[in-house]
């Protein structure tokens, strides 16, 4: 692997702060996570912020092919070359907003589900794991590597401050585990703190009995938004057409004290909440 420094300089650019710019400049560490992510020949792999292409190429080396989606206009050119002066054949690169794409587009081609691999910058990583999450039916899991704060968040289990509403809809639909963790000095520049990187694999919902999902992430993110107030104040104060007797006759009906707060929650108890709220409100109506 060339250095990031040395191949950002030969082409005369340089890391952009505003796209969250810190490319992995440890060989082992990008082979590792490729290990790790037990990937085979037969595996269609989309990796998201493909930059200097670190992790590109390891994982084109193992899987049978690899969508590289960058967003960096300026980086493509040098992406490609690098591809092409490790002969490599089977990644297709992609410039663009993982945000604005649409991800069916990759897996429509595709004979499985697609694993998902990526470095996600802090700012839209909320962003990325909701719309994953949202299109999970083509996907079997993901890969990625988040800054370790952020990372434990996201691992973070019910019962404590970390748990919050991204951590509440990962959990009702895949199982977390942290795969290792990256010093700081891995990365060209260097980050302020350490990386983490976490594996998401999904998995059926259909356990948990007949609810309405996009209701259930309603409620989900309702209860996270006044996360200091109690369930049943919280609910009521979400801006969904709950009020105060609705939320509680909802919650006595789950079998959840009113005066838990939204972090205590386990998944199969929002997955309750909502179908209870569902018919709370029917009755309200009545």
């Amino acid at each position: 692997m060339t250095s990031p420094k040395t191949l950002l300089k030969a082409w005369e650019l340089r890391p952009k702060k505003r796209l969250g710019q810190s490319f992995l400049s440890d060989p082992s560490t990008a082979a590792t996570i490729a290990a790790r992510a037990r990937l085979s020949p037969q595996d269609v792999v989309l990796e998201i912020g493909a930059g200097l292409g670190a992790l590109t190429i390891p994982l084109a080396q193992t899987v049978k092919k690899l969508y590289a989606v960058e967003k960096d206009h300026q980086l493509i050119d040098l992406l490609k070359t690098e591809l092409l002066t490790h002969k490599i054949t089977n990644c297709e690169i992609m410039a663009g907003d993982i945000l604005q794409i649409d991800l069916r587009k990759f897996t429509a081609s595709a004979d499985r589900k697609i694993t998902v691999i990526g470095n996600l910058p802090y700012n839209i990583s909320s962003q990325i794991l909701i719309k994953l999450i949202q299109s999970r039916n083509d996907f079997n899991r993901a890969v990625f590597m988040f800054q370790k704060e952020l990372a434990q968040r996201i691992a973070a289990r019910p019962g404590g401050k970390e748990y919050g509403r991204i951590t509440a809809m990962l959990r009702y639909c895949a199982e977390i585990r942290t795969l290792l963790n990256v010093k700081a000095s891995a990365f060209y520049p260097q980050p302020k703190i350490d990386s983490a990187v976490i594996e998401i694999k999904f998995k059926p919902t259909t356990d948990y009995g007949p609810h309405d999902e996009a209701m259930l992430f309603a409620v989900i993110k309702a209860a996270f938004g006044n996360r200091r107030k109690t369930l049943k104040n919280a609910l009521a104060a979400s801006g969904l057409p709950i009020d105060s007797q609705t939320a509680l006759r909802a919650l006595t009906s789950a079998g959840i004290d009113p005066s838990r707060r939204a972090e205590t929650l386990q998944p199969g108890e929002f997955v309750s909440l909502e179908v209870c709220l569902r018919e709370a409100m029917v009755q309200g109506e009545s």
